[in-house]
């Protein structure tokens, strides 16, 4: 069996199994730690690989059925990846009470600002497209 075979089988392996999707997001995260280590970015390897994983999606060097269904998984088995925090509330009585409001509050304000500067940006970058287009 020639390499590119080999490659080719590879590809269609993980393609088709979600566990090999699952395992390449990993190793892009994997390989975003050790960038990050190696050079000593102030950034999270994750979020570095993440944006490798962007950029070749973007640029056309990795299909998107590559990382599918493994980054559908991901997603649907989020609230297993906050639970240690759930965890940790209970352990702090204090947030139950006025304190716990306080913070309550601040997380919804916070979360409704980025929504609304979020829809603020996309709302002027379809603005600027559509001038763009028309300009062309």
């Amino acid at each position: 069996m020639s390499p590119a075979q080999m490659s080719g089988g590879v590809r269609h392996w993980v393609q088709s199994s979600r566990i090999g999707q699952i395992a390449l997001i990993a190793g892009f995260w994997a390989l975003g730690e050790g960038i990050a280590r190696l050079t000593h970015l102030p950034v999270p390897g994750s979020v570095i690989g993440l944006f490798l994983l962007f950029v070749l999606l973007m640029t056309g060097g990795m299909n998107l059925l590559t990382v599918r269904r493994g980054a559908q998984w991901y997603l649907a088995e989020m609230l297993l990846f906050f639970i240690p925090a759930v965890l940790a509330v209970l352990d702090h009585r204090e947030f139950f009470g006025l304190l716990g409001l306080k913070i309550l509050a601040v997380i919804l304000f916070g979360t409704l600002i980025v929504m609304i500067a979020t829809a603020l940006a996309v709302e002027a970058g379809m603005r600027l497209s559509r001038h763009f287009n028309k300009a062309a």
